[in-house]
C-alpha cells in the first residue's frame, strides 16, 4: 500500500514554507478525495452541466486556499454561504449534500452533514417561539450545511405580526460570527429569490455564490427515468418506453410539474398499475420478466393522456 502523502509538505518531509519547494497539487487533489465527491454528482445526476461546473469552480477555490495557507498566504477566508435557484425537482438538494461533503473533505466544516429546513422549523407561531426554534436549528447545523428551502418564505411583509424577521436577524448574525464553522445555502424559485435578497439587503451581501438550476429537457428526463427504473429493478417495453416519452413532453407543460419529482410520482403510478394488471390476471404462471415490465397501458392509463393534470 502507497504510504499517504501529505500535500501541506514538501518533497523531502518537510513542511512547505513561504517561498519554498512548490506544493503538490495533484496530491493535494488526490488526498483530500474530492474528485469521488464530484464523481458521484456526475452519476447521480443527469444533465446539470452549468450546475456541475459551478461546483467543481467551488472546490477548486477551495483547494487552492487551502494550499495558499499552507505557504502563508492569506486573503481571509473565502465566503462560502449560497444561494440555489430554480423549479422543483432540479437536483438542489441533492448538490446541497454533495457541497457539505466537499466542505468537510477540503477542511471547512467539522462534520459535513446537511440540515433541511422550511419556514416552519425556523419560525415560531407566538412571541418568544421563534428565537429557540431558530437557535435550536442552527444547534442541530453547526459543523455542517444548513440548507432552507423556499427561504423567501421567511420574509412577509404584508404582515405585521409575523415573526420571520426575528428568525433572519438570527440567521444573519450567525452567518457572520461562525461562518467558519457554518454554511448556509438558501434555495427557492429564482424570481421569489430575487425579490428576497432586495428586501434583505443584509442577506445578499452575505451569499457570495448564486447557482442556478435550469429544468432538465425531455431527453435528460428520460434518462432520469431510465436511472430511476434501474435502480428499482424494472424496464420499460419498448412501446411503454415510446408512452413515457409522449407523457414527458405533456406533463412538463402543465401546471405544477416538478422535473425529476414527478418522473418519479409517474413511474410510481406506473408500479401501481403494473401490480394491479398482473393481480387481474388471477392465476397462471408469472415469470420474472412480467414482475419487471412496465408496458405501454401502465402509463397511458395516467390522466395525462386525457389532458388532465396527474
Amino acid at each position: 500500500m502507497n504510504a499517504r502523502v501529505d500535500p501541506m509538505q514538501s518533497r523531502d518531509g518537510q513542511n512547505a514554507a513561504p517561498g519554498g519547494e512548490p506544493l503538490d497539487l495533484e496530491a493535494a487533489y488526490r488526498d483530500s478525495h474530492v474528485g469521488e465527491v464530484l464523481d458521484n454528482l456526475d452519476r447521480e445526476l443527469v444533465g446539470l452541466a452549468p450546475v456541475k461546473g459551478r461546483i467543481r469552480d467551488i472546490a477548486a477555490l477551495l483547494l487552492i486556499d487551502k494550499l495558499r495557507r499552507a505557504v502563508g498566504l492569506s486573503s481571509g477566508p473565502p465566503a462560502l454561504h449560497m444561494s440555489f435557484t430554480g423549479n422543483p425537482g432540479t437536483g438542489k438538494t441533492t448538490v446541497a449534500m454533495r457541497m457539505a461533503e466537499i466542505l468537510h473533505r477540503l477542511g471547512y466544516v467539522r462534520k459535513g452533514h446537511l440540515v433541511a429546513v422550511t419556514r416552519d422549523d425556523l419560525v415560531g407561531q407566538y412571541i418568544g417561539h421563534t428565537a429557540p426554534k431558530t437557535r435550536e436549528v442552527l444547534k442541530r447545523a453547526m459543523g455542517g450545511v444548513l440548507f432552507i428551502d423556499e427561504a423567501y418564505y421567511l420574509y412577509r411583509p404584508e404582515n405585521e405580526r409575523d415573526y420571520g424577521q426575528e428568525a433572519i436577524e438570527i440567521l444573519l448574525q450567525v452567518m457572520e460570527n461562525q461562518r467558519d464553522d457554518l454554511v448556509v445555502i438558501l434555495a427557492g424559485y429564482r424570481d421569489r429569490m430575487e425579490t428576497f435578497f432586495r428586501s434583505n439587503p443584509g442577506m445578499s451581501s452575505r451569499v457570495a455564490h448564486h447557482i442556478d438550476f435550469p429544468d432538465y429537457t425531455p431527453e435528460e428526463l428520460a434518462a432520469i427515468a431510465g436511472l430511476m427504473l434501474q435502480e428499482m429493478q424494472y424496464r420499460l417495453s419498448s412501446e411503454a418506453d415510446e408512452a413515457l416519452r409522449q407523457y414527458i413532453e405533456k406533463r412538463r407543460v402543465q401546471p405544477h410539474f416538478a422535473n425529476a419529482r414527478s418522473i418519479r410520482n409517474a413511474l410510481d403510478r406506473a408500479r401501481l398499475r403494473q401490480a394491479s394488471r398482473l393481480f387481474e390476471r388471477k392465476g397462471g404462471a408469472i415469470s420474472r420478466q412480467d414482475l419487471q415490465t412496465i408496458e405501454e397501458s401502465d402509463i397511458r392509463a395516467s390522466r395525462v393522456f386525457r389532458e388532465q393534470h396527474d
